[in-house]
């Protein structure tokens, strides 16, 4: 808070620069002329008529404590009284007046109370946080969700995890990339006891999400391999809907089995000042927001701020003011985070089971183009034995392709790893590997290495065994398996070799058979180009 307060404060000097330089060029080029218009028409004696009708009235109602229904009904009941006091003739001519006498009477009695008081709508104090409900796995067929619960607003948010196919594209004139992790903010009009058609997302709506996202962003772990959505869908709403989403969203994603570094609350503060008297509400309601002269929305953990947004209705605001709030929002964020860990402490260790679980594997660049196959043949039929979901990356870093396996079953995943690891098997020369026969051939059988399947070569019938074989089924039979000493590339051959009879004893008495030297023939009848004679003499013979 204290850093914070320190940032404001260095951001405000810097702020004062650019307004020099505003102030300047007004000066150099002279101000335009302001336009004349006619001021809003005025009535001081229907002010105070109205004042009071409304303001006493107005003050017991919002002293009464009540729920904003009731609240919201009987201030209506005053309104509809003090109208009607009025003939049909006034009530035409000075309307607008009415109307507009009447919200100001019912907001300085509002503001009153809390001021001179210390009360507020809803019965509680200024430091005094709504009563907290949360619950967590609300949805059991969702990746995560959880509910939460303030007073008179609810959000309820629900977790996706995917792979970087699913990641966020940003396409914008200041930057382009993707958001692994990124959160939608919904706000549909039953939320505040309305009936009206959705238009779309609201500028109000991708702005609350934005704050939300902001400050739940920075504690998902940089080495998280799933893409995260959350979505929040404001079932009710009597302010802070966005903090009752940070909050919500938190839950959701430990509910999840996302491995949060530290869990988030969140908190909207208020302000009512007149003159030198102010008082700061902790968890403001949406009539304090909209009768207050401060909406400050700050998110963190435990440990400190995560995000904050401050809207002000008046010219300025003291550093005191800004100090009191901060302190009194950590006050009041501290409290509801211990009522979200309450309900989830640390996030659940593993994804749920109907969850996609991610495995991130990486293999040599040049083994991709045989991993993907020919129009990608071997990665779609792997993906359809399997049931799982792969995606390759290039890392643009190693340039070492980054395998993401994502599956609800644990044996197709299984079954993607040994594909890849069979891939990256090299043998070692001199090794003795155990192997299964696949494939019988009139040379030889064809061997796969039983801690790599699909790794295959062949073992030739003259390594089947000591003695001499003819039929490679006298020996071995398909679904064998062996063990074979493997020796690298065969030079003769260019291929690898592995031999069976290598780490067989030999026959008692077996004689190897001499190798046969190329240079010198031994005491044969034919005579060598050495001993031909020269072509003169032959062609005289």
């Amino acid at each position: 808070e204290e850093e914070m307060a320190e940032a404001i404060k260095f951001a405000h000097e810097a702020i004062k620069v650019q307004c020099e330089a505003q102030v300047k060029l007004a000066e150099a080029f002279g101000k335009k002329e302001t336009r004349e218009y006619e001021p809003e028409a005025e009535d001081e004696e229907l002010a105070k008529k109205i004042n009071d009708l409304v303001y006493d009235k107005t003050y017991e109602v919002a002293k009464a404590g009540s729920s904003k229904q009731e609240r919201s009904a009987a201030f209506s009941e005053i309104k509809d009284e003090v109208i009607s006091s009025f003939s049909e003739e006034e009530q035409v001519e000075l309307g607008k007046l009415i109307h507009k006498y009447i919200a100001k009477s019912q907001k300085n009695a509002i503001r009153d109370l809390t001021l001179n008081e210390g009360l507020r709508l809803d019965g509680r104090k200024t430091t005094e946080i709504r009563p907290i409900w949360c619950e967590v796995d609300y949805l059991p067929s969702t990746h995560g969700s959880s509910i939460f619960t303030r007073g008179e607003t609810q959000a309820l948010a629900t977790v996706t995890l995917g792979t970087s196919r699913e990641a966020n594209v940003i396409d914008m004139p200041s930057f382009e990339g993707e958001e692994k992790f990124y959160l939608h903010y919904n706000f549909p009009p039953f939320s505040t006891g309305e009936a009206r058609p959705l238009r779309g997302t609201s500028r109000r709506e991708v702005g609350h999400g934005n704050l939300a996202q902001r400050a739940l962003k920075g504690m998902i772990p940089s080495d998280c391999p799933y893409t995260v959505r959350v979505v929040s869908e404001v079932l009710e709403s009597n302010g802070s809907s966005s903090m009752a989403t940070v909050c919500a969203g938190t839950m959701a994603i430990m509910d999840a089995g996302v491995q949060m570094k530290k869990p988030v609350s969140g908190i909207a503060m208020g302000l009512i000042s007149d003159g030198d008297k102010y008082a700061v509400l902790s968890d403001i309601l949406g009539d304090e927001d909209h009768l207050g002269d401060m909406d400050f929305k700050v998110t963190g953990t435990a440990d400190g701020i995560t995000a904050c947004q401050m809207d002000i209705k008046i010219k300025g605001l003291s550093y005191e003011i800004l100090v009191n709030a901060l302190q009194q929002a950590r006050e009041g964020r501290l409290h509801i985070l211990s009522k979200l860990t309450d309900t989830i402490s640390s996030p659940n260790a593993d994804v749920k089971g109907h969850a996609p679980k991610m495995i991130t594997k990486r293999i040599p660049n040049d083994l991709i183009g045989a991993f993907i196959g020919p129009g990608g043949k071997t990665i779609q039929e792997l993906q359809k034995e399997t049931g799982t979901t792969i995606v390759i990356n290039e890392d643009p870093v190693t340039e070492e392709g980054v395998v993401e396996i994502l599956g609800t079953n644990q044996t197709g995943i299984d079954a993607v790893i040994a594909k890849i690891e069979a891939m990256l098997f090299k043998p070692e020369k001199g090794s003795v590997y155990e192997v299964k026969v696949i494939k019988m051939l009139d040379f030889g059988a064809v061997v796969e290495y039983t801690e790599a399947p699909g790794n295959e070569v062949l073992l030739h019938v003259s390594e089947l065994a000591w003695e001499r074989t003819d039929n490679v089924s006298d020996v071995v039979k398909l679904g064998d398996i062996l063990d074979v000493k493997y020796f690298g590339i065969d030079p003769k051959t260019r291929k690898e070799k592995v031999s069976r009879k290598a780490i067989l004893p030999k026959p008692e008495g077996w004689e190897d058979r001499p190798k046969r030297d190329n240079n010198n023939r031994g005491n044969s009848n034919h005579k060598g180009r050495d001993n031909r004679k020269p072509r003169h003499e032959r062609k005289n013979d």
